[in-house]
Formats: C-alpha cells, structure tokens, sequence
C-alpha cells in the first residue's frame, strides 16, 4: 500500500489545495489546441527575446520551468504522419513517425532558450509529445486528459515553454503505445558555457522495433499481453480526466475502462509470413525465444492481426532475472539494423561526446565501443564526475553522454538487447577496413559494466543539498507476467488518484519492487536524487529498478502542477503501473 508521512511542519501559506481546488488546478492546466501550423522540417533559428508562457489561469509558475523566463525564441513544426521507413537492406514498412523520418529529426537548443514547436496531427488516432527530462511547464508535458487535450486527427498544438537545463533529452507521445511506433526524436539542449572539450558529437538512438513487420502493430502486442483485459494508461484512463465535479478521490483508485486503440493505416494483414530475414546478425531474436504458437499467423487476442510476438525465455543477470515479454523481430540504432549500419566519421586522436539515448518501448541495451573505453560525463542530462567503464546498461528511456578517444580503424558500436539475444549496430570509422559483421559482439560488453547510475556521483553545481525530507512516498510495485497485472500496491491507475505534496517541500519516494521483473521508473516534471544507502546522488528523471530491490529517491517539490510517476516500460504503464503526484503554487 501507499503511504506519505510528514517529517517535519511546511508553511501554511505553501499549503496543497484539497478536493475541488486541485482538480480546478488541473483543468486550469489544459492547453487547447490551435488551429495551424506550417511544414517546416528546419531547425528553428533564433528569433526575438519571448515572454515566457504561463498557464490558462494566469498564475505565476515556479520553480525550474520558470527559470531564464526571458530568452531567445526557437522555433520548430514537426508532423505526426503515417509513412514507410526503410531500416536497411531493403526492408521496408508502415508506421507512424514525425515528418516521415526515423528517428525524427533533433531538436537543438541552447539552455534558457524558448521552444515553440507546433505539432500537426495527420494520424488516424489522437497524440501529443513528452518532453523527456525536461522540467517545463506542466500543461506542456503531454499526458492526455491530464495536462492537455490529446490532439485530434487533423489538429495541431502549440508547445511553447523555456528548457531550463542544459543535457541530452528526447521527445515522444504519451497516448497509448504510440512510442513502439516510429516517433521520436532527440531534444539537444546545449549549455552555453560548455566546460567539456571535444571535437564531435555523435548522438546514438536505440529502439527495439515490430511496427508493420508481418503485419504486427504496438496494439497487437498490447492485445496479446492483455488477453483481453482493458488497457489502463495513457490515452485510455487518461482520456477520462480528472474529472470536473466536486470530489477528488486520493489514493483510491478504481478498475477503470477504455480502449488502446489507435487505429491503423491499412497496412497490415493477418496471413502468414516469412520469418524476417537476415536472422540474428540483422538484429532478430532467435525463433525458440517466441511462445510455442509464435509466427503462424494467429491473430491472438481480439483486435490482433498479426504473429504472437511474446516471449517466457528472455533473461539477465544484470536485470536481476526476467529481462522483458516481447520479442522483436529487430533493434536499431538510428532507424538501422546491424546488417546495414549507419556509420560516424571522424580521425584517430578526435574526442567524441557520444550521446545515447534508450528509445525501446520493452527492452534495455548493453552499449560498448569496441576497442574503446567509455568515460562517462551525464547521466539523464545532468553531469556527473568523470567515470570510466567498457560498457553500459540503458532502461527504456535512460540516456548517458559518454566521451571516447577515437583509435585508428573501423569500430562497432553495438547495442545488445539485453536477454533477448538480438542486437543493433553502428559503426566508427576512422581509417580504411572492412565494416564489422552484424554478430560482433566486442569484448568490452562483457568487461566493466555500469550497470546503475547510483555509481556515479554528481557535479556539485547539480547536487541536492543534503537536507531532511519534508515528506515520504512510500510505494509498491505490483504485478506479474502471466496476468499482467502491473500497478501501484495492487491498484491499476486512475487518473483521479493523486498524491498530494506541498510546493517547496523536499520529497523523499521509497519505491519498493515486489515483483519478479525489473522497472524502468520514470518522474514527470523534475529530475530526483538517487538517495539510497548504496547511491552517491546521482541526477536521475529515470532509474532501473531491479526485481525485489528499493529505490529512493528525493526531489524538490518547485515545479507546481500533475505529474506523472510511472514505469517506462510502455507495456507496463499502459496496463496500470503509473500514478500521479499533485501540488499548487
């Protein structure tokens, strides 16, 4: 069960408003939609000093997302559209992206700066974008029904907030199990007063991939984990809001309902097909991984047309047993398989800031350059000092920048999905040579492996203050694989359940993993501490939380508004384990 404690008085006047009051804060948070947009695909240039935004009630934000208020305008459109991807040696296939690219194009920005970015709805289903690891306004986070309207088939929305911190960040929906399609793309929000030296940046996109293979979507995947079961999260208990009536319920959530559909193009079909070729060194799982009916063509659950893609074999020791349900037919690194790589250039002696960024829906990664040891400078945006190791391990939605010094030659960069057997690579390339097969796996992935950020220590410019907590969380991971039944101490998430906490406090979640899997957590609106006895305070928006382990966690309570706390695994969210954590100004 979920318990909060005071640890010590707050000021009345900082007080969280009750019942009615926070739900009025919530609907005062929603964004309507705008009515244009343009289809630039550019980078925005800068343009004139911009009024920070404020939110629909004409309050004054705080904390972070109010920071630098006043700061050059960048501008951006991106559009949301059904296209066909090409991810090496011919392969082709319908999903949906941003501008029909994959991954979608960057986004850079400089710290303090203003983005205005207008997105245009050309799907067949609702969307928004989360700005990960960003600390903006909260009716700009994207969680539909929650923080803004989901925008419409047709529709387009207008984000505008000020970027607040400088670090390696990514965008992608919040509805549904959109972010297992196409559409993502990194947000590079770059500091101005840079204390690295390096000579190039290389940013590395990873993603496990099953979008239009053999006529497989993301709901399909959702409908044969759930036999049967309504979906709980984004898009569906989101879409019924916070309600508009006089009570609030807190930490009482019920059963809930809705439909994960997003619609589709009409690019699937339910007949059998060939197994994906190209066989493990194009990044495929070996066949026994699947469920015995696997790949007959079996619609499954109702609603899906294409194979069983769930998986009972994928294990890791570094993620403490079960390594993920789902076997993908490929993994990328930027939008390529291993057998048709993208390739970076550079000379021997160049020093690189590598930038990774974990973008799968279901799986985690082990990264190592071959030949290479890696340094470690951030970790989910936020610099630590300088570690070094041969390789490393991303959850779902994890991002670390890394500086290497190039040798002489050709090198993978490979991307091993953990437990899963498959991997993705790229390749440096400094001097002539043959490119490495797709299988290589290179000797530092199994060496010194950063298996946890509680390893690394912060910045001082960046650590919390050691300070007592005003408040403590507790919370209970629940749930298993058969039934998929993932939620907060037993109960699916409700969007009328909220957490509340005061503003200005320092909170303090203890989150304690009572299952037998490993959970990617994820905080909405700020980044936390890593606060446990093992941990040296790392800066952290996402954290792996192994089987049977705790994690603790503080942050500062300066970023008014409803946030999300939830597992990244998408899966796993969309089927309840997400809750909300609530405060006024």
């Amino acid at each position: 069960m979920s318990s909060q404690e005071h640890t010590r008085q707050t000021s009345p006047t900082r007080r969280a408003v009750l019942g009615a009051g926070i739900a009025a804060a919530g609907s005062g948070l929603l964004a309507a939609c705008s009515g244009g947009g343009s289809d630039d695909r550019g980078r925005g240039a800068a343009g004139a000093p911009a009024r920070a935004s404020s939110p629909a009630d004409g309050r004054k934000v705080g904390g972070p997302a109010a920071e630098g208020s006043v700061g050059p305008l960048r501008t951006s459109t991106f559009t949301a559209t059904p296209g066909t991807i090409d991810i090496g040696r011919g392969r082709t296939f319908r999903t949906w992206t941003y501008d029909g690219r994959l991954p979608g194009k960057e986004v850079r920005i400089n710290e303090g700066d203003t983005l205005a970015l207008t997105l245009s709805n050309h799907l067949p289903a609702p969307t928004t974008v989360h700005w990960h690891g960003i600390a903006i306004e909260n009716r700009m986070d994207g969680v539909p029904g929650v923080t803004q309207t989901a925008i419409k088939p047709g529709g387009t929305f207008a984000y505008r907030f000020t970027v607040p911190h400088a670090g390696t960040h990514w965008f992608h929906p919040h509805y549904g199990v959109q972010i297992d399609r196409g559409m993502y793309a990194p947000l590079i929000v770059e500091d101005p007063k840079e204390p690295l030296l390096y000579d190039h940046e290389w940013i590395i996109v990873l993603d496990d991939w099953v979008d239009g293979v053999d006529g497989s979507t993301p709901d399909d995947v959702l409908a044969q984990l759930l036999k049967g079961k309504p979906a709980m999260g984004h898009g569906n208990a989101h879409d019924r809001g916070h309600g508009g009536g006089d009570e609030v319920r807190d930490r009482n959530p019920g059963d809930g309902d809705g439909d994960s559909s997003d619609g589709d193009d009409g690019e699937r079909g339910g007949s059998p097909r060939p197994r994906p070729s190209g066989g493990v060194d194009a990044g495929y799982g070996p066949a026994r991984d699947l469920e015995p009916d696997a790949g007959r063509g079996s619609p499954g659950q109702p609603g899906g047309r294409g194979p069983r893609r769930l998986t009972t074999d994928a294990t890791s020791k570094l993620l403490g047993g079960h390594a993920g349900d789902v076997a993908y037919p490929y993994y990328l690194i930027n939008g390529r398989t291993a057998d048709h790589p993208t390739e970076f250039k550079a000379k021997p002696g160049d020093r690189i800031r590598v930038r990774i960024i974990n973008a799968g829906a279901e799986t985690a990664f082990r990264v190592a350059l071959g030949g290479h040891e890696m340094t470690v400078v951030h970790s989910d945006g936020f610099p630590v000092h300088p570690y070094k190791t041969d390789a490393l391990l991303l959850g779902m939605a994890e991002r670390y920048d890394v500086l290497v010094t190039a040798k002489d030659g050709v090198f993978p960069f490979t991307a091993l999905a953990e437990g899963k057997r498959g991997s993705a690579m790229a390749v440096l390339r400094t001097g002539g040579g043959p490119t490495p097969k797709p299988s290589t796996r290179p000797s530092e992935l199994d060496r010194r492996v950063l298996q946890s950020s509680a390893h690394l220590r912060p910045v001082e410019s960046v650590a919390l203050d050691r300070r007592r907590p005003d408040r403590l969380i507790r919370f209970t991971l629940t749930g298993g694989m058969k039934r998929y039944d993932w939620a907060f101490d037993r109960r699916p998430y409700d969007p009328e359940t909220l957490h509340r906490i005061e503003y200005g406090e320092r909170v303090r979640l203890v989150v304690v993993n009572a299952t037998d899997m490993w959970h990617p957590m994820h905080l909405h609106g700020h980044t936390f501490a890593l606060a446990g006895i093992d941990s040296l305070g790392a800066r952290k928006d996402t954290a792996i939380l192994l089987p049977h382990r705790k994690l603790v966690a503080d942050f500062d309570a300066d970023n008014p508004g409803l946030w999300m706390f939830h597992c990244h695994n998408i899966y796993h969210s969309e089927t309840g384990m997400m809750t909300t954590l609530a405060y006024k100004d």
